[in-house]
């Protein structure tokens, strides 16, 4: 027969294999976020770099704009508009990641 104490330390030891096992899988897919982060990071410092150029650009275009008619005008800044509402929803999307 086997003797009672035996059996508990095989349980006791098959139970911290299993846990072992999770811990190795766990610390895996926590490698794999931290590189996914960091990617995501990334992407987000060069979407916003992309924005602070874009406003750069807004501004100049709106100094030159002086010069222009009310028609170029409004349809200089319908085009911007669009422009800034596809970066938003980009930001928003790597934000929401």
């Amino acid at each position: 027969m086997n003797n009672p104490v035996d059996e508990q330390l095989k349980n006791i030891h098959d139970k911290l294999q299993q846990l072992l096992k999770q811990y190795r899988l766990v610390q895996k897919e926590n490698g794999q976020l931290k590189k996914e982060l960091e990617k995501q990071k990334a992407a987000s410092i060069k979407k916003t770099e992309q924005v602070q150029s874009l406003q750069q650009k807004l501004d100049a275009a709106q100094v030159g704009m002086s010069s222009w008619g009310e028609a170029d005008k409004k349809l200089m800044e319908k085009r911007i508009d669009t422009y800034l509402k596809e970066i938003e929803k980009c930001l928003s999307l790597l934000n929401a990641e």
